[in-house]
């Protein structure tokens, strides 16, 4: 058992299930790549999921990647107060306002929310926000059930961003023996 109560929970990564790790990774590929929605958005739409959701260690991946694709520090803090922030526009906060709505248990999506999202996007569009919101669902669910470790990387980007704005660590930090080094995205994990 680890010093956070957790059991053997390195035993349960899809790593030890590779068939699953490569089908998900085919997903991640056609997902989050950006289409008709911009990867950046996407990125956005995934971290304001998980924080309705409450998966810290989504929260930090998340925010990490906006910060690989260079992303402003202050632009990826803002989204712990997007709806009162200059720094999204209109059709931004249509989408985090349904990531927010989708990401709670149960959801809380209102046809309000479509009809806003319609002012600004096609049906094609909506889909692809929906299925980094349901990416995300399976993800946070995942990670948060086994409280999957949260590589240094991310952990040392959301420690010097994310925490000034409310954001903790919870239990993904883990012991040391247990904590990668890097992000999925540095150790290539997505291209396996």
């Amino acid at each position: 058992m680890t010093s956070d109560g957790y059991h053997d929970r390195q035993n349960f990564e899809m790593e030890h299930w590779p068939e699953l790790r490569e089908k998900m990774n085919s997903v991640f590929k056609l997902v989050f790549p950006g289409r008709e929605i911009p990867g950046e958005l996407k990125q956005f739409v995934f971290t304001a999921a998980s924080m309705s959701h409450g998966s810290l260690h989504c929260q930090s991946h998340g925010s990490y990647h906006l910060h690989r694709i260079d992303v402003p520090d202050e632009r990826i803090q803002a989204l712990w107060n997007y709806d009162e922030s200059d720094r999204f526009s209109e059709a931004e906060r249509a989408a985090l306002d349904l990531a927010f709505a989708a990401g709670s248990a149960p959801s809380t999506v209102k046809p309000e929310h479509f009809e806003e999202l319609r002012k600004h996007y096609s049906d094609t569009q909506i889909i692809e926000i929906l299925a980094v919101i349901a990416v995300g669902g399976f993800l946070n669910r995942w990670n948060d059930t086994i409280g999957t470790v949260t590589d240094n990387e991310s952990i040392e980007f959301a420690d010097r961003v994310l925490r000034p704005v409310g954001w903790e660590p919870g239990k993904h930090v883990g012991a040391p023996e247990e904590q990668r080094k890097a992000h999925p995205i540095t150790l290539g994990w997505t291209n396996k």
